[in-house]
């Protein structure tokens, strides 16, 4: 009986959840450089939005417009132009009588060592980890206390393909996504969350997509719902693809003198898991990898940072690879492995050869955290730093492929938690922080002149 009455006490606020999150602005700004940003808006119907921005500081206030698109479930987005390096702005969006205020901050300029703080996780709301009626997803209000410049969310934004249900749960998400109406929704049913609301509202975002925005372990050249997932994906971050490639996602972006970001799309453009590896197999594509490596190579930022959704080092995927690695469970490389070893040791070779120094890769998917150094020539390293879930099924540290020199230098697994970045002009310092705000460990990298 006490079962049954609270039962129908949650079932009682479940509408009321529901109508809180459709009467809602959501908004979210990302892209960010030195003279620009894109605002992101999901309406509450589909007229047209009004922005007004201006330095949080006092200056000139500026408006824009965003034009919304009931084809996109309602959401647009729009450039903001003429913004000052290293400052930081409040923008007002209002529609039919409701309003939603924002920050962010932006780059500093090109030449300038101001020292840059931001953050990094992935993978939100899989199967029994999705948003409670209680708490919602709990981990962005620990995020808000540790201000960032800005957030990476790598990959596994949603899971598109897994059924969350369950009276502790706020319904939407009880259906795997096959339409891109379903995806849409799978997208506002995390973005409406509070907390997460909360934090995207004060903090810019860079997001790259995994696997579950789509379907599990998907391979883009052979996924027949990839465009649909992609779709849905662009449609519910502020990505600016460029005009000739529409459904671009790999992009980089400059913080200053010190940072230089490259974010990898590790599945658009990737030959099926399951062919053997090879120098013909891809997870990139020609244009990209030409494009990661020129970059890398040529950059003059004093760290460069490589986002990619999945890891280098730690092997996934059930009966094929899905990951960079070739190494089995007890991390031997294995020959006649369906991952894609061959291009990632291939492009790490020419960022040798390129003498690259100071490198991170930042990856997610695994569900556990790591830091992971690398060495696999005597005269060259990097690192590999692994972070979250975010709200998802709990990993663990496994065996890494030996074929990088790899020395994990600290692992945890069964939390939640996200990673945070503190780079100025001698070092890089990287910590872990679980849901509750308790810093794990905290790491730090002397910088290569």
């Amino acid at each position: 009986m006490r079962l049954r009455v609270l039962a129908a006490a949650v079932l009682a606020i479940w509408p009321a959840a529901a109508g809180a999150d459709a009467a809602d602005l959501l908004l979210m700004v990302g892209e960010v450089s030195d003279r620009s940003a894109v605002v992101w808006i999901r309406g509450t119907n589909a007229s047209p939005v009004s922005i007004t921005y201006a330095p949080a500081g006092g200056g000139e206030e500026k408006q824009a417009h965003v034009a919304l698109s009931s084809a996109a479930d309602r959401t647009g987005k729009a450039a903001l132009s003429g913004l000052v390096p290293g400052t930081r702005y409040r923008y007002k969006a209002t529609q039919s009588g409701l309003s939603a205020e924002g920050e962010f901050v932006t780059a500093p300029a090109p030449d300038s060592e101001t020292p840059v703080r931001f953050a990094w996780s992935g993978d939100l709301g899989s199967r029994g980890y999705c948003r409670r009626v209680t708490d919602g997803y709990p981990v962005f209000r620990a995020m808000a206390r540790v201000p960032a410049d800005f957030f990476l969310f790598i990959g596994d934004t949603i899971y598109g393909d897994h059924v969350c249900d369950g009276p502790e749960f706020v319904p939407g998400s009880s259906f795997v996504a096959k339409t891109l109406p379903q995806y849409h929704a799978k997208h506002r049913y995390n973005r409406a969350d509070a907390a997460l609301q909360a934090y995207f509202r004060q903090t810019p975002v860079f997001a790259i997509w995994d696997d579950h925005e789509v379907v599990n372990d998907f391979s883009g050249s052979v996924e027949p719902r990839m465009p649909t997932g992609r779709q849905a994906f662009l449609d519910y971050f502020p990505i600016a693809s460029p005009r000739e490639e529409s459904g671009r996602l790999y992009r980089r972006f400059r913080w200053g003198r010190l940072l230089d970001v490259f974010i990898l799309d590790t599945r658009q453009y990737r030959s099926a898991n399951s062919d053997p590896d090879g120098p013909g197999k891809t997870m990139l594509g020609r244009a990209q990898r030409r494009w990661l490596v020129e970059g890398v190579s040529g950059s003059t930022a004093l760290w460069k940072v490589v986002v990619t959704s999945v890891s280098l080092s730690v092997p996934t995927g059930r009966k094929v690879g899905d990951s960079w690695s070739n190494a089995n469970v007890w991390g031997f490389p294995e020959e006649g492995g369906t991952g894609f070893a061959t291009e990632r040791d291939a492009i790490l070779r020419d960022l040798r050869l390129g003498g690259v120094k100071n490198l991170v890769f930042l990856a997610t998917d695994v569900h556990h955290a790591e830091l992971i150094r690398h060495h696999p020539t005597t005269e060259w390293s990097f690192h590999e730093f692994i972070a979250g879930p975010l709200s998802a099924s709990m990993g663990r540290p496994r065996p890494l492929d030996g074929a990088l020199n790899p020395r994990s230098l600290w692992a945890l697994g069964g939390v939640l938690n996200f990673g945070e970045i503190a780079v100025d002009a001698t070092a890089l310092t990287v910590r872990i922080i679980d849901a509750d705000g308790q810093v794990r460990h905290t790491h730090t990298v002397g910088a290569s002149p």
